[in-house]
């Protein structure tokens, strides 16, 4: 059983955007915090942003905000990860996951997508 689906990588110039997308299960998205993360390769995990189940309480990390915006609709139980001015430093493997927090191990969650793979060339 998949929970959550990503959508909207793909390959664009330095400069461009892309809007990602996630989308859950109902029972998934009742009352989680819905997180976006990414990975590159040989690179640390990178927590970007967090949404409440109000859509209105957000998280973005310092190193994406203004550029990098996270958004809600229970409605249709989707998350989305605006993205713009992006650079090659943001190519990697974006996913969403729910609840994610800091634990002693690193980034815990209580589940996750698969993710999309966000490309972008110089």
């Amino acid at each position: 059983q998949v929970d959550l689906v990503e959508s909207g990588g793909g390959l664009v110039q330095t400069g461009g955007s892309l809007r990602l997308s996630c989308i859950g299960s109902a029972h998934i998205f009742s009352d989680a915090f819905i997180g976006w993360l990414r990975q590159a390769p040989g690179k640390p995990l990178d927590f970007l942003t967090s949404i409440a189940a109000n859509e209105v309480s957000t998280y973005h990390a310092e190193s994406i905000k203004g550029r990098f915006t996270t958004s809600r609709s229970n409605r249709v139980n989707t998350v989305w990860l605006q993205m713009n001015n992006l650079t090659p430093a943001d190519t990697a493997l974006y996913f969403c996951a729910t609840n994610v927090r800091v634990t002693s191990l690193g980034y815990e969650w209580d589940s996750r997508g698969r993710g999309t793979q966000v490309t972008v060339s110089s």
